[in-house]
């Protein structure tokens, strides 16, 4: 299958679990949406651990014009006050519509999971038809552990509770998902 043709699939199958999907020319792109979109919601607050150094100055200068706290570090310390999660997405997954995160980090594991919303950005370049062609790259991390890996399909949702559908009770009630063109 074509880059095309995985991006088209990888979209059908994250929509039809209600993930929003855009596409973005670069991360300054993705700071504004972020921030537009967290004022939008009424959130003071937005998590980006490990955001890319090139682009966090545009971050927090977006994050002080829209009077939005900025966490980068120290999450735990934060978590009742969480509202938006922005972060890079390591691989997609085309078959499914699942995003695969490293997340080791405690810190992106929270900003991942304690949010109202999560936003990832995932260049076009790491997306992979399935999980099968990940294997190597899974066995190569897989070598110096203890490793952490998220696999996300879109917001959280159970229906545990007499069988009635519920989102929002294991993680962030919206996932957006950013496809950046590299």
């Amino acid at each position: 299958m074509d880059a095309p043709d995985l991006l088209q699939l990888l979209r059908e199958k994250a929509e039809a679990v209600q993930v929003v999907v855009q596409e973005i020319p670069d991360l300054d792109a993705a700071c504004r949406y972020t921030v537009d979109l967290t004022r939008s919601q009424g959130g003071a607050t937005l998590a980006a651990p490990g955001w890319d150094p090139a682009s966090l100055p545009v971050l927090q200068d977006l994050c002080g014009k829209a009077g939005i706290e900025l966490l980068t570090e120290n999450l735990r310390a934060q978590a009742t006050r969480l509202h938006t999660g922005l972060t890079l997405a390591d691989w997609g997954l085309a078959e499914t519509g699942t995003l695969v995160l490293e997340s080791s980090s405690e810190d992106r594991r929270l900003a991942t999971m304690l949010t109202e919303t999560h936003v990832a950005v995932l260049p076009v370049s790491r997306l992979q038809p399935e999980v099968g062609a990940l294997e190597e790259e899974l066995n190569r991390l897989m070598q110096s552990p203890p490793r952490y890996l998220a696999f996300i399909t879109g917001a959280s949702r159970t229906a545990d509770i007499e069988r009635v559908l519920t989102l929002g009770v294991h993680g962030p009630l919206e996932l957006h998902l950013l496809l950046l063109k590299d």
